[in-house]
């Protein structure tokens, strides 16, 4: 079947969300699990397939479920190893609970795959045969597409660009890693970098100095707004301009709420990779925003679980 009726869940640290997916499109409103309601995995496990029996009464037809979650997992036995910002998962073979559950055949991969998956399959890299995807947000992940297929690594790791270091000297990541992306365009990273710059440049901060705040101020003509962004596009650039002589892509998709910055964060990102990158893998590179917000998980979870049917 192209496109079968199945079952995404993204599952996050603030919620889990399921819905119907038939191809890109969801046939149901989305349902939502608050995650930090329930301690360890058992009372939440059996929320989400309470949720799924009863989505099934009325889509009978449901063929298989996918599931994305925040953290390392084991694709080949769908084990979680751990889940970020959700305690208690660490080595829970989830695939299979939730198959043995419900009945239905089960994937389990890390959310950012997912990402990458659904913008490939439907999405900003539809039609593309490589495409580096990357999400920006509290911290910065990634999935890799090459030559048509979703690539995990040898422990299904790969992927991890937010772990990439743009400095050698550079602030510590989490594993010893300095100069880590995600250490210096993650959310609060932004914040404490306009912080920084208004004071540098004798100017008030503004009371809004989230990304979405400092994004609204550039494209109204703050100057020291565009400079912030400026900032994090060579940042950015500094990481993707090495991914890209490593990989050669068609396309580079960015997502997650940093993105929504639009041009003030596009266009400086576009000049930099352009004058750091050979024409050999510049010229036909397209870099775009993601098609998909909120529901990239759901639509990818899905999209890997249409492949089981």
């Amino acid at each position: 079947m192209d496109n079968p009726q199945v079952i995404g869940i993204d599952f996050g640290g603030t919620s889990v969300k399921l819905a119907v997916v038939e191809g890109s499109e969801l046939l149901t409103d989305i349902h939502r699990i608050p995650t930090q309601e329930f301690v360890g995995p058992d009372p939440l496990i059996k929320v989400i397939v309470d949720h799924v029996v009863e989505i099934r009464s009325d889509y009978p037809g449901i063929q298989a479920i996918g599931i994305g979650v925040p953290g390392a997992v084991d694709f080949s036995k769908g084990v979680t190893y751990n889940l970020t910002n959700v305690q208690g998962w660490d080595d829970v073979p989830l695939r299979d609970l939730i198959a043995e559950k419900t009945g239905l055949p089960t994937i389990l991969d890390n959310d950012a795959n997912c990402m990458a998956y659904a913008e490939y399959k439907f999405g900003a890299g539809q039609g593309c045969r490589n495409v580096i995807c990357v999400t920006l947000g509290t911290g910065v992940g990634g999935g890799l597409i090459l030559n048509g297929d979703l690539y995990r690594g040898s422990t299904y790791a790969a992927g991890e660009i937010g772990q990439m270091s743009i400095d050698l000297n550079g602030v510590e990541g989490p594993y010893g890693n300095s100069g880590a992306l995600e250490r210096y365009i993650g959310n609060r990273q932004i914040e404490e970098l306009a912080a920084a710059t208004y004071t540098e440049r004798g100017e008030e901060l503004p009371a809004d100095h989230t990304p979405e705040g400092i994004a609204i101020l550039a494209r109204s003509g703050d100057l020291t707004a565009k400079a912030i962004w400026k900032q994090v596009a060579e940042y950015l650039g500094a990481c993707l301009m090495s991914t890209v002589y490593l990989l050669n892509p068609d396309a580079i998709v960015v997502g997650g709420g940093v993105a929504h910055a639009g041009d003030v964060l596009f266009d400086p990102l576009k000049k930099n990779l352009q004058a750091s990158l050979t024409g050999e893998c510049f010229h036909h590179l397209r870099i775009v925003p993601a098609r998909f917000g909120n529901t990239a998980g759901i639509i990818g979870s899905s999209a890997l679980a249409s492949e089981l049917v």
